[in-house]
């Protein structure tokens, strides 16, 4: 008993520096986890594929061999090591780094080609994109650039955009001002100023704190990469907050930082402008999530020259390099369980149903779709994204809708520019917002659409003028409320009825109208038009509530701790992880880096280090 009253006795006395040697000890363990050397697992970025890029394919025949590989079971890889659901950027990411670790994989996708939201589709003699309007971090050597170049073998192209990448259009249609959003630093805060004379204090003091979280951003992506039981100690400790100053940012909600930081409304909007990129009002969305996106787009956007095909059509080969698959027209129905464990996936067919068994499953669906549908009840309670969902700590993103619109002339011809176009009714933009999405689908007909996204795929692709001459295409995308339409959620495609066009082509030609009210030469050279509504959204790419940025970006989901350590890609369910933009957040940059932590977790290695790595490799080489 001597030694046990000494015992408590030293404890009881010494209690505050045995609590700082114990944080010491979770830090230092924290950064070796995430600095430590190799593990036995293949280092899938050691063999560089990278090669002088070949010409375009033109050839629709030689794309849609590898775009569009139709689902046949006898041409599923006698032994697999993965199956993947859905071809997304999430997806095939996870799928190839696990390939180029040595792994087979099968990828199904229920759509009939391969990509997610980064296929076209081809209409009338012209070619849309879907949700690659522009992505950052192409222009330098930069890790996300590093990771595009090893995962496409160094295929895939990409055009700058306009230094004035992005335009601010603030106030009623036809009345607009016209704010532009320049690449740089600099040239960023040096045109607001010129916009906004009086407002340097706020616009310098707004960049400081891009900075800021651009460095903090990683903290909460620690809370994902290292193990649960560390990352709730880290939290409970209170030791994150002396690692990384994420939580500072993250709990302030955009609008609380735009209020203090000015109280002249136009800049508040223009500050929040691009929050449509991924679909939560300033109020209800964290700082650091929107200071993340400008991070992004700081050095300005670029587009993938030859379309937003050739992401996916340059991904696939290196899943084929060792014996894998990515098949399309392979719906899957459930994810097959024994003993509580992922063993394999059913595919829906009309012939009946096909079941395919791996020893690892990684669904690119999104966590709604993977817990709610495709899981038996009694596993899926036993993930930890169960509870998340049951507690409403996660939700569901806001619906979208968008027009597709082939015009008549070439950019010079129509003077179009590599550029974007924001165009906002008010500058109360939390409000007008949310206004139109509470509107019922009757009266939003008759509604201005408080905010547009309008771009030109077309005047981005230098190779576009000699695929498609004497033509150009325009994207509009809105936010779209899923009531508006889910009336209609289990009719056939294009057999919804009467009431259905009605809805979906008011908004369409709604949405046209205020365009050509900054656009006034386009107006009579429209030779194609479609429309896509939120249940458009479901049927193609599978979201349950026509959202395009899968969970929402929620103020609670990038600073409430507890939805940042398990929205992760272990599910907690075994043999069965997640993938894409609900592991980290949404788009192209998001999407990959989900895939990243995914792979990660697969083959037990801290890809991050081996990122960084590759990303010094391609630097001394160049």
């Amino acid at each position: 008993m001597g030694l046990y009253s000494f015992l408590y006795t030293f404890v009881d006395d010494n209690w505050p520096l045995l609590l700082a040697l114990l944080l010491v000890f979770l830090w230092v363990s924290t950064i070796g986890l995430l600095l430590r050397g190799s593990p036995p697992s293949k280092d899938p970025f050691q063999k560089i594929t990278i090669r002088s890029p070949e010409p375009l394919e033109t050839d629709q025949a030689v794309r849609d061999r590898v775009l569009k590989q139709g689902f046949r079971q006898d041409k599923v890889p006698s032994r697999l090591d993965a199956i993947v659901i859905g071809s997304g950027i999430g997806g095939l990411t996870a799928a190839s780094l696990m390939a180029r670790a040595g792994k087979t994989v099968l990828v199904l996708e229920q759509h009939d080609q391969a990509g997610g939201c980064c296929h076209v589709f081809q209409e009338k003699g012209f070619e849309f994109d879907v949700g690659i309007h522009y992505v950052g971090e192409m222009q330098h050597n930069t890790v996300l650039k590093a990771l595009v170049d090893l995962l496409t073998d160094g295929q895939l192209m990409w055009e700058d955009l306009d230094t004035n990448y992005d335009t601010v259009a603030l106030g009623p249609p036809g009345k607009a001002r016209m704010i532009p959003i320049c690449s740089g630093p600099d040239a960023f805060a040096g045109q607001l100023l010129e916009h906004f004379p009086k407002e340097e204090e706020a616009i310098n003091k707004f960049v400081v704190l891009l900075k800021a979280c651009d460095k903090a951003f990683m903290g909460g992506m620690l809370l994902k990469a290292v193990p649960k039981w560390i990352a709730r100690l880290l939290v409970a400790t209170g030791f994150v907050n002396l690692m990384t100053p994420y939580f500072t940012y993250a709990k302030m909600s955009l609008s609380e930082v735009l209020e203090k930081l000015t109280d002249n409304k136009d800049l508040r909007a223009v500050l929040g402008y691009c929050f449509g990129d991924y679909g939560t009002l300033p109020k209800n969305t964290s700082f650091m999530m929107h200071a993340s996106l400008f991070n992004h787009f700081k050095h300005g956007g670029s587009y993938p020259r030859g379309g937003a095909s050739e992401i996916a059509f340059h991904m696939i080969p290196a899943i084929e390099r060792t014996g894998g698959k990515v098949m399309v027209r392979a719906p899957v129905s459930q994810i097959i369980t024994n003993k509580g464990k992922a063993v394999g996936v059913t595919v829906r067919k009309p012939g009946g149903a096909v079941n395919l068994f791996a020893p690892i499953i990684v669904s690119n669906a999104g966590v709604f779709n993977t817990i709610e549908s495709l899981l038996p009840p009694e596993v899926a309670r036993k993930s930890s994204m169960y509870s998340l969902i049951s507690r409403g700590k996660v939700q569901h993103g806001v619906g979208a809708m968008s027009l597709f619109v082939g015009l008549r002339g070439d950019k010079e011809e129509l003077g179009l520019k590599a550029g974007n176009i924001w165009a906002y009714t008010s500058n109360d933009i939390d409000r007008i917002t949310e206004d139109y999405l509470n509107k019922s689908a009757e009266d939003v007909v008759d509604s201005d659409i408080p905010l547009l996204f309008i771009s030109f795929p077309s005047a981005k692709d230098s190779t576009w003028k000699e695929r498609f001459p004497g033509k150009s295409a325009c994207t509009v995308v809105t936010l779209g409320n899923w009531d508006w339409f889910s009336h209609w959620d289990n009719e056939r495609v294009k057999k919804r009825g009467a009431d259905y066009e009605a809805i979906r082509n008011g908004l369409g030609h709604r949405m046209w109208e205020q365009t050509c009210k900054v656009f006034p030469q386009l107006a009579d050279r429209v030779e194609f038009w479609e429309v896509g509504s939120p249940v458009s959204n479901k049927y193609y790419i599978g979201s349950p509530r026509g959202e395009i940025y899968g969970v929402d970006h929620s103020l609670q989901r990038f600073s409430d701790p507890e939805v940042i350590i398990n929205m992760r890609p272990n599910t907690g369910i075994p043999g069965l992880f997640l993938t894409g933009q609900d592991v980290c957040s949404c788009g192209f940059a998001g999407g990959l880096f989900g895939g990243v932590l995914c792979a990660s977790s697969i083959l037990d290695r801290n890809l991050l280090n081996d990122l960084e790595r590759l990303k010094q490799r391609l630097s001394k080489d160049k």
